[in-house]
């Protein structure tokens, strides 16, 4: 098959026109009769955060609306999407990887087709990879072209030459069909990319800058998933706490005047949200943690680091102390918040003593649950030329030291709920005890607890009577 290359603005054509191939795919799949039992089966392999997830659900949804159907064997499959992730150089050889191992099952089915999508993708120098590397990839497709997939695999099947979609603008397309993983957890978009520039941070090259729905979209989103039986709403952003929906009803939507309008919906849900900014985590969101009954007391604040030094190398605009003077106020107003964060280690030019204020930090905030990385370099950031780049087995040795003392602090914060009674979501069947359940309260750990598979998807109090680095366990009480 020959070869397109597409470098065009995402809003031409219109989302509609898009969406507008789900039609002509269906009907294409019902000429041939391949509906119901014979219908053609997709798999999407996901990496990387939440947002990705969710994106991937949204690709779900496309698929199932042009009338194909899950699997969970991609050798079963006629098409085959990836979903890739860019903020770790490993998670992208690791997509490379697999991508290469579906060449046996294009080899054994011809007729399959092969999308890459996603923040690698939206890096041209990848994009020409797999362009040059990988000839049994249909398409790709990046962050901001989610909703053109029906339009590249109508192509596809009419034998049109492979197309390679590179946005030079990033938009919010509205309407796309969404098949959930979850019918009682959901993830809630509400705005897309990032305008922070941390130095290591390849996000606001590959996801564009910040852009939010508006707040009629997402309450209408949100009703309808409680309607559906949601319990469990996380909204999602690279910087939620920046959201900005404009004027609604006479007020401007921030994110606290959002999650005060989805609390007072109807229908017995909580709410939670990631991943907040230190410097955009405002002091009406903190109130509205404090006042809403319906928003789990749980706020992931990414540190990064507890250097003055390495946080202006990183670009992060604020200082350990002010850091520590807004986690003072998380506290304040919501005393018994699990308070989770993200650390780097070993980001360039980071000393002994660096390291050392690190320590300091996670004492000081002293977090429900740490979740810390090894410094990778990303081409095209600023990091990734900074002199002074850590050896790996120096950033190994202070990780290890790191998870040890996280460890630490964990245990103790998990004892203080030895003896709670607490409301627990039972989400699902526990991975290592099929007698199990396990599900989340306020607790940032997972809750693990005897119960029959009828309590998933409902609320269920649950005494806690252990508690580990990884989890509590309890008992259900009747």
């Amino acid at each position: 098959m020959s070869e397109r290359y597409i470098e065009s603005a995402v809003t031409d054509p219109e989302t509609a026109e898009h969406l507008a191939h789900i039609g002509a795919v269906r009907a294409r799949l019902e000429k041939e009769g391949r509906t119901g039992e014979r219908a053609p089966k997709y798999y999407i392999q996901t990496f990387g955060c939440q947002q990705n997830e969710a994106d991937s659900e949204r690709l779900a949804g496309l698929c199932a609306a042009m009338g194909y159907v899950k699997t969970a064997l991609p050798e079963e499959a006629e098409l085959i999407l990836v979903n890739t992730c860019a903020v770790r150089e490993h998670a992208e050889k690791k997509a490379l990887s697999i991508i290469g191992s579906y060449k046996h099952i294009k080899d054994q089915n011809p007729a399959l087709i092969i999308g890459v999508g996603g923040c690698m993708v939206t890096q041209k120098a990848r994009a020409d990879k797999l362009k040059g590397s990988y000839p049994y990839v249909s398409f790709t497709f990046d962050t901001g072209a989610v909703d053109r997939v029906p339009a590249l695999l109508d192509h596809a099947l009419n034998g049109g030459k492979r197309e390679f979609v590179l946005s030079d603008e990033w938009k919010i397309a509205e309407g796309i069909p969404i098949r959930r993983e979850s019918k009682h957890m959901a993830w809630l978009s509400i705005m897309y990319g990032c305008n922070n520039f941390c130095s290591y941070c390849i996000v606001p090259y590959v996801r564009g800058r910040e852009r939010s729905r508006s707040a009629e979209a997402i309450l209408e989103e949100a009703r309808a998933l409680i309607d559906d039986g949601a319990r469990d709403i996380t909204l999602l952003g690279q910087n939620v706490n920046s959201y900005d929906g404009g004027p609604y009803d006479g007020r401007r939507v921030d994110i606290a005047e959002l999650m005060h309008r989805i609390c007072a919906l109807d229908g017995d849900f909580r709410l939670r949200f990631m991943t907040s900014h230190p410097k955009d985590a405002s002091d009406r969101l903190i109130e509205a943690m404090a006042e809403e009954e319906k928003v789990v007391k749980h706020f992931h604040l990414p540190v990064q680091s507890g250097s003055d030094r390495i946080l202006r190398a990183m670009n992060r605009k604020y200082t350990a102390g002010a850091y520590l003077e807004k986690i003072a106020k998380i506290r304040a107003s919501v005393p018994d918040v699990s308070l989770t964060s993200d650390i780097i280690v070993g980001f360039p030019g980071e000393t002994e003593e660096d390291f050392q204020a690190t320590l300091d930090m996670m004492k000081a905030a002293d977090y429900d649950m740490v979740f810390s990385f090894i410094y990778s370099p990303r081409a095209g950031t600023p990091a990734a030329s900074m002199p002074d780049q850590v050896p790996r087995e120096v950033s190994s040795e202070r990780m290890d030291r790191l998870l040890a003392l996280g460890a630490s602090i964990a245990d103790r914060r998990n004892e203080r709920f030895v003896g709670r009674r607490i409301r627990v979501l039972a989400e699902d069947v526990s991975k290592t005890d099929a007698s199990m359940l396990t599900g989340r309260g306020d607790p940032v750990r997972p809750v693990h607890f005897a119960g029959d598979r009828s309590l998933i998807g409902q609320f269920v109090e649950v005494e806690i009577t252990g508690a580990k680095t990884y989890c509590l366990e309890g008992k259900p009480v009747r």
